[in-house]
This record gives C-alpha cells, structure tokens and sequence, in this order.
C-alpha cells in the first residue's frame, strides 16, 4: 500500500510539472547607439600644399597600451609620431588616433569611422591607405585588417597579438610585414611566427624580421627602418 501511494504521489508531481507552462524564445530587437570621441594627430607630408592636385598615401597608426588615456602628447612616445617630432619626414599623411581607455580594447568601427572621415576631407589616395600598430595597437590592426579587408594596401604589425583564424578572412592580395622581438616577454614571439607561418602555408605575402636579444619594445628599431616606409610607398590596393 505504502509502495502504491509513492507512485500516485510521484505520477501526481509528474502530472503537475507538465502543465506547467515551458519557457518560449522571445522575438525582439533593440536598434543601439555607440558614440566614441578619438583624439588623434594628423601628419601632411611638406609638399601637401605645393601639389594641390594630388593625393596621398596615408598610414593610419595604432599605438600601444602604454599610451592610451585622455593625454594626446603620449602618442609622441613611439613610433611615427615619435620620429616626426624627432624631424623625420614622411611622404604621406599620417593618421595617429589615440584609444581613450586604458584598460580596453580599440573600438575599431570607431577607427574605420574616423578614417573615413579623415579620407572624405584630404585629398587621399584611396588605393593607398596603409595599416600599422604596435602591442595592443598590433592586435587592434589585425581586427581592422580583417573587419574592413578592401581597405587597406598593406598592413604592419609590431609585436601584436596574432589571432591565428584571422588568416583565413584577411585579404589574401594584401602585402604584410610583421616586427617582433625574440626576448619578448609580454607578448611572446610565439604569437607573431605561428601567424606568420600560417599565412605563409596560405599563400599571403608577408614578410618577417625578427630582433634578437629584444624585448616588448621591438617598435623602436621597428619603426626606424626607412625600408619600411619605402615598402608601404610601393603598395597600391589590388581590386579583385
């Protein structure tokens, strides 16, 4: 009797969960509004002026974590903005954003926003925009590479965080030169040759220098290298 009555209570429980109502997907959307303020240095090369029916190249430069925040003069640190306060002239315009938030990632439709704007207004060479970043600002180039693969003519990356699936979804016509120390510490060199040798299986051009005895801060003999400069000026973007 008592085994009849457990099964009567256990069928009863059974019966009573079933009726319940189960739990529906909902239907519904939300249209969002992302605003983002970028400060940024722009760079015209010395002839700008005295050519007025020509257009430029341009390099848009990601910098590192080391420099985001709300002081644009810290963009001067390193890189291209460092070596034209140093008195380095460059034969194209220069793009040098600064990410407002240290502790996060670059907004890169923020960045593709800001580039386009800049492009629209200054007579620019639009089968010749380049792409380069350093550390995080690497990272943020590979995404934006890959986010916007018609874009950019050529693409460098210095000691950045290397997405081995990005390969598959870059611009397979696009040239790319990538710059790590082999003594890298925060973002070990690991990250650049495993990328590296995925592109190479893949069939990309792309070039790779390394610096022995180096660590994170591989930008500085990076960026110092005129061949680079002169290597961004033979690229021209490739219609499919």
């Amino acid at each position: 009797m008592r085994v009849y009555i457990y099964y009567l209570f256990v069928l009863c429980i059974c019966q009573s969960c079933a009726s319940q109502s189960k739990p529906a997907l909902v239907d519904a959307a939300l249209e969002t509004t992302v605003k983002e303020k970028l400060n940024y240095y722009l760079y015209y090369p010395e002839d700008y002026e005295e050519e007025p029916e020509k257009n430029f190249p341009i390099l848009l430069f990601l910098h590192g974590g080391g420099e985001a925040g709300d002081s644009l003069v810290a963009i001067k640190r390193n890189g291209p903005p460092k070596l034209i306060v140093d008195g380095k002239k460059f034969p194209f315009l220069i793009l040098a954003p600064q990410n407002p938030y240290q502790k996060k990632w670059w907004n890169t439709r923020a960045l593709k926003q800001l580039l386009d704007t800049i492009v629209a207004n200054n007579r620019v060479d639009k089968n010749r925009i380049y792409l380069t970043g350093l550390s995080r600002g690497g990272g943020a180039a590979w995404e934006m590479a890959v986010q916007y693969p018609e874009t950019f003519a050529a693409l460098a990356v210095v000691c950045g965080m290397t997405p081995v699936p990005y390969a598959s979804w870059l611009n397979k016509k696009m040239p790319i030169w990538v710059f790590h120390g082999e003594d890298d510490e925060s973002i070990p060199i690991s990250e650049s040759e495993t990328m590296v040798a995925k592109l190479k299986e893949m069939g990309y051009p792309v070039k790779f220098t390394k610096y022995p005895g180096v660590g994170h801060n591989s930008w500085i003999q990076a960026y110092r290298t005129d061949e680079l400069y002169d290597w961004f000026m033979e690229q021209s973007l490739i219609k499919n």
